[in-house]
């Protein structure tokens, strides 16, 4: 592999809310991109910047390529790597396959034995941050597998995130981070829901209790920004989708199972996430969990300005 990473190409696919800003910094950075996104129109903005839009994910495979995916779910993923025109077969052994989606540690597993077969590098490098946090480069991001292919993605991690933390060799290590810290947050989610509404039915005003806890007890960005959003019922435009929290937890259930342990926090949350769903909240944010519990308590919506 080259010690020059620079002189690489990156092929990026999946222009999401959090791709696409992902994809601007790497452009910023003076990075050469190729991108697919399913929707082309999403990568207009990233050709009048230079980069090459293309029409299937094998078309962002060039020699000495980084490809990083940054797609929804395990089989979006699995089909822009292993499908048809998926990525695996036109990478080469001087290539890195950078998955940074949110997906199980059983498929993680699964794509690094396909990779491996191929003679071809794989990483798990799942992120923490919202859309603004991707577009200011303040992501957390997790990493593992192979020691000298991360010496090499380094610089790009660089351009993306404010920190990386490593997990080792085993490749699916970093996929199961990635499913506890979204199911910490999303356990907070409910504990505020619970908590502002309580207070709220008691004649206290739901902002001043996030207030107060954002700067004391809980004084760190899931409370302090969850918290402003919770209290304010500002659940719309979704930075992280509902929908997309309960395929979470859902894979937080699954390596439970999987691990032999008992998650019944975890079982409670995939039934209230569900239960939105199917009331048609799926597209809220997932701190629009929350309005399951306002109406519970009989407390009805903010109306929207």
């Amino acid at each position: 592999m080259s010690k020059d990473i620079g002189s690489k190409t990156i092929g990026f696919i999946g222009l999401g809310n959090m791709g696409l800003p992902m994809a601007t910094n790497l452009l910023a950075a003076g990075y050469s991109l190729r991108v697919y996104n399913r929707t082309l129109e999403k990568g207009r903005s990233l050709a009048e910047q230079g980069a090459i839009l293309v029409n299937t994910p094998a078309e962002v495979v060039a020699p000495e390529t980084i490809v990083i995916t940054m797609l929804a779910n395990d089989q979006v993923l699995e089909e822009a790597v292993l499908g048809e025109n998926g990525i695996l077969e036109k990478l080469s052994p001087s290539s890195i396959h950078l998955s940074m989606s949110t997906i199980s540690p059983a498929t993680a597993q699964h794509l690094a034995a396909q990779h491996e077969q191929q003679g071809v590098h794989y990483l798990a490098a799942p992120v923490f941050g919202r859309p603004d946090a991707a577009a200011a480069k303040k992501l957390w991001i997790c990493i593992s597998g192979n020691p000298a292919a991360k010496a090499e993605v380094a610089p790009v991690l660089d351009a993306l995130g404010q920190g990386v933390f490593d997990f080792g060799e085993t490749p699916e290590a970093a996929n199961i981070v990635k499913v506890t810290g979204n199911f910490l947050i999303v356990s907070a989610i409910e504990a505020m829901a619970e908590a502002f509404t309580l207070a709220e039915k008691n004649g206290i005003d739901r902002t001043q209790i996030a207030e107060l806890f954002g700067k004391t007890l809980f004084a760190c960005p899931i409370y302090q920004n969850y918290g402003r959003m919770i209290a304010q019922q500002q659940y719309e435009p979704a930075g992280f989708k509902l929908s997309l929290g309960l395929k979470d937890v859902t894979l937080a259930l699954q390596t439970a199972r999987t691990s032999q342990m008992p998650m019944p926090l975890a079982s409670l949350l995939h039934d209230r996430l569900m239960a939105a769903v199917a009331k048609g909240k799926g597209d809220l944010d997932w701190t629009g969990l929350a309005s399951e519990m306002s109406e519970q308590a009989g407390i009805p919506p903010i109306p929207n300005p």
